[in-house]
């Protein structure tokens, strides 16, 4: 189960941080940051089959063809959590070392998306203090950390609940 679980943790996070960083590259660059974020969770999804891939392998190769909920979201976690702790690293890497004004940029462009979109003075003023309170929390590395695992895990955790109600087997 051990080398399921790290295997497909491992191919799962290198397909999403190497999309990421380049998605990311691509955004900075252009600085175009619209679309991203649809495209971004597409590729976590895609990452995260693995999941299913790896309780599957386990269930039909190691156990027999029987799986139960509980072992199978138990096998979903622990990819999810190998994949997502990679992710973050990722992240901190192309954050600190290459793109430190990221969430100077980033801003900058939800506030003019907001604007385009019409959006009122009160609902300005809103988004400005959401950007200032991301940007607050960028500050220190801790911060970085929270928000991106905030950002990838909840997705590994509904692939893991999805796959083992579809794989559970007695």
């Amino acid at each position: 189960m051990k080398k399921i679980i790290l295997t497909n943790g491992l191919i799962s996070g290198t397909i999403i941080s190497v999309f990421t960083v380049c998605s990311i590259a691509y955004c900075y660059t252009s600085g175009n940051f619209n679309g991203n974020m649809l495209l971004g969770y597409t590729a976590m999804i895609l990452a995260f089959s693995l999941i299913f891939v790896g309780i599957k392998n386990f269930r039909d190769k190691d156990n027999n063809g029987l799986i139960t909920f509980g072992i199978a979201f138990k096998i979903g976690i622990y990819i999810t959590l190998i994949s997502s702790s990679i992710y973050v690293l990722a992240w901190l890497i192309d954050y600190y070392f290459f793109i430190p004004d990221f969430m100077e940029k980033y801003s900058s462009q939800m506030l003019q998306n907001a604007k385009s979109a019409g959006a009122n003075q009160a609902e300005l003023t809103a988004k400005e203090t959401e950007m200032t309170g991301y940007k607050e929390m960028y500050k220190n590395p801790l911060g970085v950390i929270f928000l991106t695992y905030m950002e990838i895990m909840p997705v590994g955790l509904v692939v893991s609940l999805i796959s083992a109600l579809i794989l559970r087997k007695k």
